[in-house]
């Protein structure tokens, strides 16, 4: 039977990024995908203007209901971008009443990068989404991300000590595992994980691909997420992550389409379908 997982995030009509991107990756996993979406956008955020947006807040308590009169149970609850505290609230609330015994709460804390919060989010977010974050099994910050989280000065020199530490205080204030992204070292960039049980530290890199593209991480933390509902081991699937990021940026480069509407990772869900595969005889 295919393992369950429900993803809280918004999606955009065009741009490639949140749930459009979650769906088709964790679906190529080998993992049955199930959306709550926050908001409907006619874009992304990034490149085209402001878009037109209809929040879906108030229709959040209707999905929950119907949900547990149909007794449904997640294997794995996953969240993305949040828009406000409520929405934050409501993956704290729907992981307690839908997620299946002992299912992992996967959080991409997406309100930051390059050093500043996205637009329309204050330091009342990020101590609400610092909450959320400790109460993970695994936390999926950017290296921005993470600084906001643990009181830490942005660095863009983020260094291994620097990274650790940041990794340290996400499992001491409660993270099981913590994973922090778009960490450069030299001509090569990554992501480094941390096992909050056993202080294990793992690193996987590769050389660094030019443009960077909207959307790359939300493709990394649907790939992380799969592969946690999987049951696959966190260094596993990061590695994982971090590899097909890289193929989806050197598909992407070689094409005329416009940056702004994210990588073409449609291109590459084939080295998914392979990977799901491999995991299967696994199992």
């Amino acid at each position: 039977m295919l393992k369950r997982i429900l993803t809280v995030q918004d999606i955009s009509c065009v741009g490639k990024c949140s749930l459009t991107v979650a769906l088709p990756v964790i679906s190529a996993l080998g993992v049955e995908c199930s959306v709550l979406p926050t908001a409907v956008l006619s874009t992304h955020t990034a490149g085209f203007g402001k878009p037109h947006v209809r929040d879906l807040t108030p229709d959040f308590a209707g999905f929950a209901e119907h949900w547990e009169r149909l007794g449904l149970k997640f294997d794995a609850v996953y969240s993305g971008y949040l828009g406000d505290a409520a929405q934050i609230d409501l993956v704290r609330s729907l992981h307690e009443k839908v997620g299946a015994e002992g299912s992992p709460l996967i959080v991409d804390p997406a309100m930051a990068d390059y050093g500043k919060l996205y637009s329309g989010f204050d330091m009342a977010f990020v101590e609400h989404m610092r909450g959320l974050c400790a109460e993970a099994t695994i936390v999926l910050p950017n290296v921005t991300e993470a600084a906001l989280i643990t009181g830490e000065e942005f660095r863009e020199d983020a260094d291994e000590t620097y990274v650790r530490g940041m990794l340290e205080k996400l499992c001491a204030a409660g993270a099981k595992s913590a994973v922090i992204t778009g960490v450069v070292r030299g001509d090569e960039f990554g992501a480094a994980l941390l096992d909050g049980e056993s202080g294990e530290y793992f690193a996987s890199f590769q050389k660094r691909e030019h443009p960077s593209y909207h959307g790359t991480g939300d493709i990394f933390a649907s790939v992380v997420a799969a592969g946690i509902a999987r049951g696959r081991t966190a260094q596993e699937v990061v590695a994982a992550a971090v590899g097909f990021v890289v193929e989806c940026i050197r598909a992407s480069a070689v094409l005329p389409e416009e940056r702004r509407y994210g990588s073409a990772f449609e291109l590459k869900l084939g080295v998914l379908t392979r990977l799901a595969e491999q995991w299967s005889v696994s199992e």
